[in-house]
């Protein structure tokens, strides 16, 4: 088999909602296609690809270094042992080739993207769903049969702080959400507190409430954060200070004796190992964030699960970023703890297949080919507008 054509493209994922650092009202994505020639009831399999929100489409790095490598390499090279699918590795390092280490960041973006186009081929290839192929490869065949999912959310909203946030909260209770998340950071400390409890009389317990400073905190502002948050036994207090700041997370974990949660904004896996060594994280209660989208792909994650574990981390700490069917696939086939949703934001990409529902904080597996994008009609069908695929 090969490869026909790659396209790509920009798309809008545009909210009118801010968290404490950015607003996302001009937040775009690139979409990829890989379109191949095996065919199946006379359609050629296309892979489809895209990267979580938050950082801004990579058409300049896909389409001057990591796409035309793949174009210009021989199919044999792109293939598995018997030529009749992707080998995902080879693939890999044949679109990171002439790539220097270090500098992660955009091209991390990049090539994640990339390497879930590549995954889906590989999947429809096989006629299975992703997670059963990660569980028959890499797992010994054991996969979960339910996935831990909560919402990502609970942004700011401007003259209605605290009834549009438990509005947000009521909706997510009634979808069947355990547990939900809120931003916190993009106000002082009596403001975000009086919406931490105004979320709390609509979920009840602490448990059931985390919330995000997509990393606005100084030391000083984390600690009193924190000391303020410890009696509200929240699920976790993320992303408190600069997702490099590994003193900062480390001199916190002394003053915060609840779940933390960080990793969303680190693109590498040797990021993520730093962040266990220097960073104070705790194995026993504390959650990764590392998004696979946003951070090399799939391929590179399978990489990091074995580093972390390696380090004496369990991989059911790991806990993706993004809301997207790539992540919900790996926890369900690799069986790490679980994966965020965007049932409310980022749409038509976020959430999983609109015909499962979410049951006691818990999604089923979809069973179509591939990573299940087919499942969301409305995401296809925009996808595929943007990639100026035939409807």
């Amino acid at each position: 088999m090969r490869i026909v054509e790659i396209r790509d493209a920009v798309a809008p994922i545009s909210s009118p909602i801010r968290n404490a650092f950015i607003d996302f009202s001009k937040m775009t994505i690139s979409v990829i296609a890989i379109v191949t020639d095996v065919m199946r009831d006379g359609e050629p399999i296309i892979g489809y690809g895209f990267h979580s929100n938050g950082r801004y489409a990579q058409q300049g790095i896909l389409r001057t270094r990591l796409i035309p490598r793949l174009m210009e390499a021989e199919p044999a090279d792109l293939c598995n042992a018997t030529g009749d699918n992707l080998d995902a590795h080879r693939v890999w390092r044949t679109f990171m080739h002439n790539e220097k280490p270090g500098g992660h960041g955009d091209r991390a973006v990049a090539a994640g993207a990339l390497d879930t186009a590549v995954w889906d081929v590989i999947a429809k290839i096989e006629n299975k769903p992703l997670w059963r192929v990660l569980s028959e490869r890499y797992n010994e065949g054991r996969y979960d049969s339910e996935i831990v999912v909560y919402p990502g959310g609970g942004y700011y909203y401007p003259g209605k702080e605290i009834s549009g946030l438990q509005d947000e909260m009521r909706g997510y209770d009634a979808q069947g959400y355990q547990v939900a998340k809120m931003k916190i950071g993009g106000a002082d400390l009596e403001t975000d507190l009086a919406r931490i409890h105004g979320a709390l009389e609509v979920l009840g317990d602490g448990q059931r409430l985390a919330v995000d400073a997509n990393g606005k905190f100084d030391l000083d502002t984390a600690i009193a954060y924190g000391k303020a948050l410890e009696p509200l036994n929240l699920f976790w207090y993320e992303e408190p200070g600069d997702p490099l700041d590994y003193a900062l997370q480390d001199e916190l974990a002394d003053h915060y004796s609840g779940s933390m949660a960080t990793g969303e904004n680190l693109f590498s896996t040797q990021d993520v190992c730093n962040l266990i060594r220097f960073g104070g994280m705790r194995a026993d209660r504390d959650w990764i964030q590392a998004d696979p989208a946003l951070a090399y792909g799939l391929t590179e994650y399978l990489n990091l699960i074995e580093a972390v574990e390696a380090l004496g981390w369990p991989r059911r700490r790991l806990m993706p970023h993004g809301g997207h069917q790539l992540a919900l696939n790996i926890a369900a086939g690799l069986q790490i703890g679980g994966t965020e949703s965007y049932p409310a934001v980022f749409q038509p990409y976020g959430g999983f297949a609109d015909d499962i529902p979410i049951v006691g904080g818990r999604t089923a597996l979809p069973d179509a080919p591939g990573i299940g994008m087919e499942r969301k009609p409305e995401m296809l069908r925009t996808l595929r507008s943007y990639l100026e695929l035939s409807l």
